[in-house]
């Protein structure tokens, strides 16, 4: 029985754990299970997989992943992980325009929450879906397709409105990524340029520790051949590496996608790190907000203010964008965006103080992750997505009995 999430910081309250073989036997599990919720690959830091009822694992489900070239779609499982799908991707010549930092991550986890790559044309996981396939509160299978009414309700759907079984994926032909890291830019520069660093290549990701609240640590630029443009990250005070890096400083390189610069396959350099190896820092917590592109200078000076408070917990923080959606409950939705990412250390009690502090003093836009921590309460959640009302009646209408409802939800008020 599956006890804990990947992190360790969550003990899932379950009274059972079910790993369904067939759409049948899922059915079964959701009407017979008063309570009921879709657990993924665990990479969540939040309880919103959590329950006192049931917990349905996919991982036994049919490994499906159904590739239309013509029509340059995919439909696959949904408790696929990234890391098994794209190779199967890519082997039929074709591609996603993103990926997490993390090929850790399922299918379907990724989107329901949903997470992100980095790229300023660039949307989070879910803008790629186009159907959705799940089992609702009555047992029976439900499919959507782009343009559908409810559709953009449904994608990132927070687990609140059924049990997503298939996923069907936007393609494009295959393509070539070079990865390329610089030490130390420093923030006033990269401020007074953020669009042209952000837009150096197709995804780029800026690494801080707050140690020193005026440098950048590390610039991570991913450019398909022939798209980076770095001038403005030179500029900026930015040095290519001398060698591989990892985003937390002391950690080997060995665990991240090769660097400096060498052309690879769209899969084997988007994300961060491998999926062979344990990602990030191992032992960690993660938090996330995003917030409105607009709001960048207020936002990172609040955290350069913060700083002395944030460092000592921190192994790393990422900063890094992404294009605006219509997804209602999308961090992205309507918005171009930009993620301020925390990999803190393995000190719940002393992130669970500093949290509020960054909650006050980020510009009102801050959204934060579904699958991270957060302490926000519900008004301001709720204040910050303006289809909130919408996504509880959807909600309440297709779940009236709350079969998957849980007390992270109730504590954003959908239980």
């Amino acid at each position: 029985m599956v006890e804990t999430n990947w992190a360790g910081n969550l003990t899932y309250r379950a009274e059972a754990v079910r790993a369904p073989q067939s759409i049948d036997e899922l059915s079964d599990i959701v009407t017979r299970s008063p309570r009921v919720r879709a657990l993924g690959s665990r990479h969540s830091f939040s309880s919103i997989a959590d329950t006192e009822g049931t917990l349905v694992s996919l991982a036994r489900m049919p490994r499906e992943i159904e590739i239309d070239t013509d029509a340059a779609t995919a439909r696959v499982s949904a408790g696929l992980r990234h890391g098994d799908l794209v190779p199967a991707l890519d082997a039929a010549g074709v591609a996603l325009a993103n990926l997490a930092s993390l090929p850790h991550l399922s299918v379907a986890g990724a989107v329901q929450t949903g997470t992100h790559g980095s790229g300023d044309r660039t949307g989070s996981l879910a803008t790629q879906v186009l159907g959705v396939e799940m089992i609702t509160a009555d047992g029976e299978v439900l499919t959507l397709r782009r343009g559908d009414p409810d559709f953009d309700g449904v994608v990132v759907g927070l687990g609140a409105l059924g049990i997503v079984t298939h996923l069907t994926l936007a393609l494009e032909p295959a393509y070539e990524i070079a990865q390329t890291v610089y030490d130390g830019a420093r923030w006033d520069d990269v401020l007074a340029r953020f669009d042209a660093v952000t837009g150096a290549g197709d995804s780029v990701s800026l690494f801080t520790t707050w140690q020193d609240a005026d440098t950048i640590d590390q610039v991570w630029v991913k450019a398909r051949l022939g798209h980076a443009t770095v001038d403005a990250v030179l500029a900026a005070g930015g040095r290519e590496a001398d060698g591989p890096r990892h985003p937390v400083p002391g950690v080997g390189p060995e665990p991240c996608t090769v660097q400096g610069g060498v052309p690879g396959p769209w899969h084997s350099r988007l994300p961060h790190f491998r999926l062979e190896f344990t990602p990030s820092a191992g032992a960690e917590l993660q938090s996330e907000y995003l917030i409105d592109r607009r709001d960048v200078p207020v936002a990172i000076e609040a955290l350069r203010a913060l700083a002395p408070a944030i460092a000592p917990l921190l192994y790393v923080c990422e900063v890094r964008t992404m294009a605006a959606d219509d997804l209602w409950l999308s961090p992205a939705y309507g918005h171009e965006t930009v993620g301020l990412h925390f990999t803190w250390r393995p000190d719940s009690a002393g992130v669970e103080t500093v949290l509020p502090r960054i909650e006050d003093t980020l510009p009102k836009s801050a959204r934060p992750h579904w699958g991270k921590v957060f302490t926000m309460d519900a008004g301001p959640v709720s204040s910050r997505y303006s289809r909130w009302d919408e996504f509880a009646a959807l909600r309440a209408r297709m779940d009236p009995h709350g079969r998957f409802t849980n007390d992270y939800l109730a504590r954003l008020g959908l239980g």
